[in-house]
C-alpha cells in the first residue's frame, strides 16, 4: 500500500510546537522524516519515497546522517509532496531538470549507457547520438542564471557595502548585508560556471566578513565565530589567495577581544602561512599576532612581532582608504597602539597613539578606531599611576561615540580600565566610569532587542 501524505501538512502542521515550515526552510530532514513517521508513515515507506534504501532513512531520522546534497533534497521534496519553494529548491521550472535527465538518457545511444568495454566493441556505432551529448554537456557547462551585468552588480553593491560599513552602526549594516546574503546565496544554489561561481564566493566570503565583524562588535561572539567560519569557507571556494588571507587575519580578531589571544596568534599563524607575497591583510595578521603577543605578557616575541608587521607594511602599503578591510597607515598605528599599551611602553604608546589620531583626523570616518585608541591611552594611563585622568579619558571617549556605536566591543575595553584600577583608587571619577558603562550595556541591550537580525 503506497503511503498518503498530506500535502497540507506541511502547511499546516507543527512539530515540537512549532510550525514545520521553519524546519523546511532549514532543510532539515531528519526532523522531516521523524514527523511522518508520528503520522504514520513507516520509515520504510519514507525511504521509498525518496530513493534511499530503509537503513538510511532510519539514520537520518536519528541525526545519525545530515542531508546536504542537492539531488538528494530534490527527491525528498518530489517524494514527500513538499512544495520546492518551502525548501529554497528554486521554482516549479526546476522539475522539468528531472525529465530532461530522462530525455537525454534516451536520446544517448544504447552503447553509451554500457560499460567502456562494451563500447570500444563499436566504436563506430551511434557516434551522432555521442557527439549530440557532448554539445548538450558543452551548453550546460557553459550555461549561467547568473547575466555578466547581475554579477558586476552584486560586485558593485559588495564594494558599496564595504565604503558605508566601517562609519554605519552594526546593527544597521547587519539589516543592510542579510538581504545581499540572501540574493548570493540564491545564486549560489544554483549550477554556475566555475569562473561565475569563484566571483559570487568572493562576494560572499566579504559580505559574510562584514556580519561576522558587526557581530563582533555588538559582543555577539558565538555568532560571528560562525559568520567568520562561513567567511573563510566562501574565500576558499572562490581560490583567491587575497580573500583567503583576509578572511582569516579578519577572523583572528574575534577571539583577542572576545575569547583567548592564544587564538588570536594561532589564527594569524594561519593566515601568514598562506601569504605568498606581501599584503595589506598579511600586514594585518601580522600586527593583530603582535598586539596578542604582547596582552600574553610575550614581550620579546611581541616586539619581533611588531617589526614583522613594519615590514610587510613597508612592502605591501596601502592608500588612505576607509573601507573595509584596508589597511592603511592610520589602521596600523592603532593596532601598534595596543600591542605597545599591553606591553608597557607607554611612552612609545602615547606617541603612536596621538600619530594614530592626528591621521583619523577630528572627525573621523571610522569612529569606532579612535575610540579604542583613545581607551588604549586610558589603559596606559592606568599604568602610569594617573587613575582619575584614565578615567576620565576612557568615559569621553565612549561618550563621544554615536549612540549605536557603544557597542559591547567598545565597552568591554572601557570596563577594563575600571577593572585594572586597584579598588582602593578608585575614586569618584572611576565610579562614575563604571556606572556610565553598565547605563550603555543596558540602552545598547534595548536598542538590540528590537533588531530582528540577532534574534536567535
Amino acid at each position: 500500500m503506497v503511503a498518503r501524505i498530506d500535502p497540507a501538512w506541511w502547511t499546516s502542521g507543527t512539530w515540537e510546537g512549532r510550525p514545520i515550515r521553519e524546519f523546511l526552510q532549514r532543510r532539515d530532514v531528519a526532523v522531516i522524516f521523524r514527523f511522518l513517521h508520528a503520522r504514520g508513515v513507516s520509515y520504510g515507506a519514507i525511504a521509498a519515497l525518496v530513493d534511499v534504501s530503509a537503513n538510511r532513512a532510519a539514520e537520518i531520522a536519528k541525526g545519525a546522517r545530515q542531508v546536504t546534497a542537492y539531488e538528494v533534497l530534490e527527491r525528498v521534496a518530489l517524494g514527500l509532496n513538499i512544495p520546492r519553494a518551502a525548501m529554497g529548491l528554486g521554482g516549479e521550472q526546476d522539475v522539468l531538470a528531472v525529465g530532461e535527465v530522462q530525455s537525454v538518457r534516451r536520446r544517448v545511444p544504447t552503447s553509451a549507457q554500457r560499460s567502456p568495454q562494451m563500447m570500444s566493441e563499436r566504436p563506430s556505432t551511434d557516434m551522432g547520438g555521442l557527439a549530440r551529448l557532448r554539445a548538450e554537456l558543452d551548453e550546460a557547462l557553459s550555461s549561467s542564471t547568473v547575466s555578466p551585468r547581475h554579477l558586476e552588480l552584486v560586485e558593485e553593491s559588495t564594494s558599496e557595502h564595504m565604503r558605508v560599513y566601517p562609519s554605519a552602526a552594526p546593527t544597521v549594516m547587519l539589516s543592510r548585508l542579510a538581504g545581499e546574503c540572501a540574493e548570493v546565496q540564491v545564486l549560489s544554489r544554483r549550477r554556475q560556471p566555475a569562473t561565475v561561481q569563484a566571483r559570487l564566493s568572493g562576494a560572499a566570503a566579504l559580505l559574510a566578513t562584514m556580519c561576522a565583524d558587526a557581530l563582533m562588535r555588538l559582543g555577539n561572539a558565538s555568532e560571528a565565530r560562525l559568520w567568520y567560519r562561513t567567511a573563510i569557507h566562501a574565500a576558499d571556494d572562490s581560490a583567491d589567495p587575497r580573500l583567503q588571507v583576509l578572511a582569516r587575519a579578519q577572523a583572528a580578531m574575534l577571539p583577542y577581544y572576545f575569547g583567548d589571544p592564544h587564538q588570536t596568534v594561532a589564527m594569524a599563524d594561519q593566515a601568514l602561512a598562506i601569504t605568498a607575497s606581501a599584503s595589506p591583510s598579511g600586514a594585518l595578521a601580522a600586527a593583530g599576532r603582535a598586539r596578542a603577543l604582547a596582552r600574553l605578557g610575550a614581550a620579546d616575541q611581541a616586539r619581533a612581532g611588531i617589526e614583522q608587521a613594519h615590514r610587510m607594511f613597508d612592502e605591501a602599503g596601502d592608500d588612505d582608504s576607509d573601507a573595509a578591510f584596508r589597511f592603511p597607515a592610520k589602521r596600523l598605528l592603532f593596532y601598534l597602539s595596543g600591542a605597545r599599551t599591553w606591553l608597557g611602553d607607554t611612552k612609545e604608546a602615547y606617541r603612536i597613539q596621538d600619530e594614530a589620531l592626528s591621521l583619523y583626523g577630528p572627525r573621523p570616518r571610522v569612529p569606532i578606531d579612535p575610540a579604542l585608541i583613545a581607551l588604549d591611552r586610558a589603559l596606559c594611563l592606568v599604568r602610569d599611576l594617573r587613575f582619575a585622568e584614565a578615567a576620565v579619558a576612557a568615559c569621553a571617549a565612549v561618550a563621544g561615540l554615536p549612540e549605536l556605536q557603544r557597542t559591547e566591543i567598545v565597552l568591554s575595553k572601557a570596563a577594563q580600565v575600571v577593572s585594572a584600577i586597584p579598588q582602593p583608587a578608585q575614586g569618584r571619577e572611576v565610579i562614575e566610569l563604571a556606572e556610565y558603562v553598565r547605563a550603555c550595556r543596558e540602552r545598547s541591550r534595548t536598542l538590540a532587542a528590537g533588531t530582528a537580525v540577532l534574534e536567535p
